[in-house]
């Protein structure tokens, strides 16, 4: 490997993929020789060369590039944490600043929205700010459940932290700046041990309910053109009648895409409670794709369409063309949800003047019409369930623990790297019939294990391949339940009577 040699398919995938200019060439080289604390090219003939390249070449550029310079002692380690503080150092070599962005962006939008995002997209995944490399490796695959098929995926994508970026990080000055991960003040920053840098990443502003907000992509892309939009100050998540009126206003601009919000309170919420953000996409969610099971009617609303949506959470979808009436409606729901008990569904507004109900709002376009599903949220706990009363459950922890944020609320999983291993390992303990009731690792999934072995049988006669399938098929299973236990009204006739008792009251 020739580190010149390396530069010169780093710039060459510059030129490819659009980020810079034939003119911008000797500069950029120029830029990285200084990176590389590298005095110059040997001959004239490398310093001239634009060498062939793919786009799919890049991870393999970076890693030979990041080798060289964790060899000369550039980086501060070798860690996936301090490689990535580095690469990104280099990719911004490449990328424009924020204002000419924005104009292209603009540009783009009155040519059409879709044709902006397509860009901005696009130039989010070239810059390297999302790692395709990465993304491709988180597994997926599709559940049939009796509420439609679910979307799950094990994330990959997300690296994790070795020991000795942990103990870096522990030590690291914590400065408070930017803020947290949402910050407008991420654009540019050259991160540290404990901050992911974002030298590479660009922001969109866009104006909601009269308010400066921000558009960008998630850098892990849990599904297609994954979004967030994000407050410009860095003000604590809140669900309010402006939440509906900004949602409605992003899907107005972008038609094409989703938006919705997490919960404001802990537990039902999602991992950033510190900063008011959303998120979206050109993605169809499970959620999206599931009937009404009820058509309701709710007194001064009779021009909204309105129904309960037979979805293992308790969603209620109103449909209308006037977007007002929308905001209307959803503001009229919350206000009503937010004081509301009823004590024998154990539905509690407050104990011991801790507020309890919220919800997850999500809007998106269906021709004309405005739509928005109001996806009810209670965070109350027990001694018997102290992480929460509508939250997965112990017996479903060996699958997921976390919080069931937006995203999962809509039908995706984004389950626990650890379970590829952990999958294909009790894949094996099933075709050799052995115990893992007693095993470390695995020991969590051995009540689940031996329920499959009921349902399916032997598995000695199959392959390890077939068993992973029915592991992952089963998986899937387990997240509608997940979902279950999140719902605050159940799927069976007595949760239908309890829902349709709080739709009464609106």
């Amino acid at each position: 490997m020739n580190i010149f040699d390396e530069i010169n398919r780093l710039a060459s995938y510059g030129l490819k993929t659009g980020l810079i200019e034939k003119e911008d060439l000797i500069y950029v080289k120029n830029q990285m020789l200084a990176a590389l604390c590298l005095d110059g090219f040997e001959t004239t003939e490398q310093a001239e060369a634009v060498p062939a390249v793919q786009v799919s070449e890049l991870e393999e550029i970076l890693a030979h590039i990041l080798d060289y310079a964790v060899e000369k002692k550039l980086t501060g380690g070798d860690s996936v944490v301090f490689r990535d503080l580095f690469d990104a150092k280099l990719m911004a070599l490449m990328v424009d600043r924020p204002s000419n962005i924005v104009e292209k962006f603009r540009a783009l939008y009155k040519k059409s929205p879709k044709e902006a995002t397509d860009w901005f997209y696009k130039f989010s995944q070239d810059t390297d700010y999302i790692r395709r490399y990465r993304i491709c490796r988180d597994v997926k695959w599709i559940s049939k459940t009796e509420y439609g098929d679910m979307d799950i995926t094990i994330n990959l994508s997300k690296p994790e932290k070795d020991p000795k970026a942990i103990a870096a990080a522990k030590n690291a000055k914590n400065i408070g700046y930017p803020s947290c991960l949402l910050c407008k003040e991420n654009e540019g920053y050259a991160g540290r041990t404990n901050h992911p840098a974002r030298q590479n990443h660009r922001i969109i502003p866009v104006e909601l309910a009269g308010e400066k907000w921000w558009f960008q992509y998630s850098p892990y892309v849990y599904y297609n053109e994954h979004c967030i939009v994000f407050n410009d100050s860095h003000t604590p998540m809140q669900i309010s009648r402006k939440t509906f009126q900004r949602l409605l206003d992003f899907i107005t601009m972008f038609p094409h895409y989703i938006l919705g919000s997490n919960a404001d309170l802990p537990i039902v919420g999602g991992s950033i409670l510190t900063h008011d953000h959303f998120q979206g996409g050109a993605y169809v969610f499970p959620m999206a794709k599931a009937p009404v099971l009820k058509v309701v009617k709710i007194k001064g609303f009779e021009d909204v369409e309105a129904g309960i949506v037979k979805w293992p959470m308790s969603v209620l979808r109103i449909k209308c063309a006037d977007k007002s009436r929308i905001v209307e409606l959803a503001d009229h729901v919350l206000k009503n949800w937010r004081s509301y008990t009823d004590e024998s569904a154990f539905i509690f507004a407050e104990t011991d003047g801790e507020k309890h109900n919220t919800l997850n709002p999500i809007a998106r376009r269906r021709g004309d019409l405005y739509e928005m599903d109001l996806v009810l949220r209670n965070n109350i706990t027990t001694k018997e369930h102290p992480l929460g009363v509508y939250h997965p459950h112990a017996e479903l922890h060996h699958i997921k623990k976390e919080n069931i944020g937006l995203i999962e609320v809509m039908g995706l999983a984004i389950l626990p790297g650890r379970l590829k291993i952990e999958f294909k390992e009790l894949a094996e303990a099933l075709v050799q019939n052995k115990d893992i009731s007693g095993d470390e690792k695995l020991g969590k999934h051995a009540d689940w294990m031996n329920e499959l072995k009921e349902k399916y049988g032997s598995f000695t006669d199959k392959s390890g391949d077939e068993a992973v399938e029915i592991i992952k098929k089963e998986a899937g299973i387990v997240f509608g339940k997940v979902l279950e236990h999140a719902g605050v009204y159940k799927c069976n006739e007595e949760g239908l009577a309890a829902f349709e008792r709080f739709i009464s009251k609106l």
